[in-house]
């Protein structure tokens, strides 16, 4: 299995569209308070838009031309602002590997390609929220070298 990453397409939309659907049950499984069930993040039409913005590159996994996985970023500068340092950041929104597929290193080379257009792109981080209810997640972004950078807490009323 060789899996290479790309810059996604407008023929990537459908895929993406699948993968979508599996990183958003997750959510709504254990948070239907807060994601609807059987939502995704973006439409069709989003994503044309997302995979055309500069500033949004969305990466994709594939194994012998099929999307197994893709990373969407968001690049941002901050810039003369009152107390933070100026810096580019690389904000990974969203990564998502297949959920046949998981387990078997495409979401580490996902990430480190995120990491090789961070540093490409100039930018001082790549930074990323993640919900605490997806124990995967936080469990992979720890072994990738992440550590906590802010905690965002609730209290439901």
């Amino acid at each position: 299995m060789a899996i290479t990453v790309e810059r996604a397409t407008l023929a990537d939309i459908p895929r993406l569209t699948d993968l979508l659907l599996q990183v958003h049950a997750v959510h709504s499984a254990k948070r239907p308070d807060i994601f609807r069930r059987g939502a995704k993040k973006y439409t069709e039409e989003e994503l044309a838009e997302i995979i055309s913005d500069a500033s949004r590159p969305i990466l994709v996994a594939k194994d012998e031309g099929y999307t197994v996985g893709y990373a969407f970023t968001v690049l941002s500068e901050i810039k003369d602002d009152k107390s933070l340092a100026d810096r580019r950041e690389l904000y990974l929104d969203d990564l998502c590997v297949d959920a046949a597929r998981r387990g078997g290193g495409i979401g580490r080379t996902l990430y480190l390609a995120v990491k090789e257009l961070a540093r490409t792109l100039g930018c001082y981080h790549v930074t990323l929220n993640v919900w605490a209810l997806n124990d995967g997640a936080l469990r992979f972004y720890e072994k990738m070298g992440l550590l906590p950078m802010k905690t965002v807490m609730e209290e439901i009323l």
